[in-house]
């Protein structure tokens, strides 16, 4: 059920159905000079969409937007605060809410670390102010990485190289222009950086000449697989209401 092309009868009805909403988040970030600046919301929403074949869920409309430290100083990147992503998140869940819905999973496939990290800051904000709410937040690339295991070749594959590659030549490769080498960033290890692109120039984390379309069908059906597992054990979750606070 995806929302967005639903009429408000339509989605009345998917109510008596299930309780459960898949929202995609991503991001417009550089994905090294072949893949598009939207890859990450591409997979998000591409899974979401197979789900919901298999199972009665909503699909909500993606956040195209992400926060985007690393890669902030490449050419296409728009970052967004993650002030502003937790206020997003906090504000559709909630809209959600009230429409009926109590089941969540949040899959990001923009995998970086400060915008997943605000994405849990907002789910447990969540889970404190609904206590009937469920919510799962989930990075789509680590569901990738891990159904993916036996066939990626790159050992620390993670940003426009192996895995992302494949994904996009298999959902839509005439949008993938051109071809990439095997890079990987080199930034000081705790020492935050102005000049980013100075230890990162090509943008791409691992290696996308080892990419094949039939790669990323057989990872795509291994992420839809895996959120199927996560939806049957969101769904089985008991809800508890929210224990006092303590005294002063």
């Amino acid at each position: 059920m995806i929302i967005a092309e639903m009429t408000m009868t339509e989605f009345a009805a998917g109510l008596r159905r299930t309780r459960t909403v898949f929202i995609p988040f991503g991001a417009v970030e550089e994905h090294g000079p072949h893949l598009p600046l939207s890859t990450d919301t591409m997979q998000a929403e591409a899974v979401g969409k197979k789900l919901a074949q298999r199972k009665p869920v909503f699909v909500a409309p993606a956040v195209p937007y992400g926060v985007c430290r690393s890669t902030s100083a490449h050419p296409g990147t728009l970052s967004i605060t993650t002030e502003t992503l937790k206020a997003l998140t906090l504000d559709i869940v909630t809209a959600l809410y009230r429409q009926g819905l109590r089941n969540f999973i949040l899959l990001t496939g923009h995998a970086g670390g400060t915008h997943g990290a605000a994405l849990i800051d907002a789910g447990e904000v969540l889970l404190a102010r609904f206590a009937d709410l469920n919510i799962a937040v989930l990075t789509e690339y680590q569901l990738a990485a891990q159904q993916g295991r036996a066939i990626i070749e790159t050992p620390d594959d993670s940003h426009a190289g192996e895995i992302e590659t494949s994904r996009i030549l298999h959902m839509h490769p005439d949008l993938v222009k051109g071809s990439a080498l095997e890079e990987y960033p080199d930034f000081p290890n705790g020492i935050l950086v102005r000049d980013k692109r100075r230890y990162w120039p090509g943008g791409v984390w691992g290696d996308p000449t080892k990419a094949t379309a039939q790669k990323g069908a057989h990872i795509e059906e291994a992420v839809v697989d895996a959120l199927e597992r996560v939806v049957e054990e969101l769904e089985a979750l008991r809800t508890e209401s929210i224990p006092p606070a303590p005294p002063d």
